[in-house]
């Protein structure tokens, strides 16, 4: 019984996740309410969600404040273009569901809608993550995060349908919002960075690996003095 609570237990481990993942969301949630820092604080979640909760380096509120201090204005370029394309097909979307759709032609503009919504939702997804990961201009991380999600449909699904399932479950019990964003987007980063690894270089993927253990050492040493 004395194990079950000792700090590196599974249970132990599991409520640590479970309240970096409350703490995690309710930053996001917090840093998104301007709307125009949606981007930033989007880019770092993924990256606190990432590298802290999924791959245990580094503190909660380092990661998450030094990514959106440090990408917030190519984040803020890229949500403008993403934002523009969820809310035209959402408006376009709710208002189909006032229309009767026993016209043909409407319930089959109303489902294709629905799908590019879907769509645009994962290209979100993968943009906050791409620009969280790699650097390049916003017009680069708009196009490569396109171009990923072209190229392997299928796992596509496992952004998408993690993030419906989240979304649908919201919706049903509103306070999951304050765990929710953290959780799916550790969920999210399984395939993303699955994604990412077939278009890495061996050489930078282990260029990554020592950067990222080079930045783990830092801020270990950094929350030790």
């Amino acid at each position: 019984m004395k194990g079950i609570f000792e700090y590196d237990s599974p249970l132990m481990t599991a409520l640590t996740s479970i309240g970096d993942c409350i703490c995690l969301s309710i930053l996001w949630i917090v840093f998104s309410l301007p709307v125009v820092t949606v981007g930033a604080s989007t880019t770092a979640l993924y990256s606190a969600a990432y590298h802290t909760i999924r791959k245990k380096e580094g503190a909660l509120w380092s990661r998450f404040w030094g990514a959106f201090k440090e990408d917030f204005k190519r984040s803020t370029l890229l949500w403008l273009p993403v934002f523009a394309v969820l809310a035209l097909l959402t408006v376009d979307v709710f208002g189909l569901r006032s229309v009767p759709l026993s016209a043909g032609a409407l319930r089959g503009l109303y489902y294709v809608l629905l799908v590019l919504w879907s769509l645009a939702l994962t290209w979100g997804i993968y943009v906050a993550a791409y620009a969280a990961r790699f650097n390049g201009s916003a017009g680069e991380v708009l196009k490569f995060s396109v171009m990923l999600m072209a190229l392997h449909p299928v796992k596509m699904l496992g952004v998408l349908l993690p993030a419906l399932a989240g979304l649908a479950l919201t919706l049903l019990v509103p306070f999951m919002a304050l765990i929710l964003p953290a959780a799916m987007f550790v969920v999210f980063s399984f395939t993303t960075e699955r994604v990412f690894r077939l278009h890495m270089r061996p050489e930078d993927l282990e260029r990554q690996k020592s950067s990222e253990a080079s930045e783990s050492e830092e801020e270990k040493d950094f929350n030790d003095q």
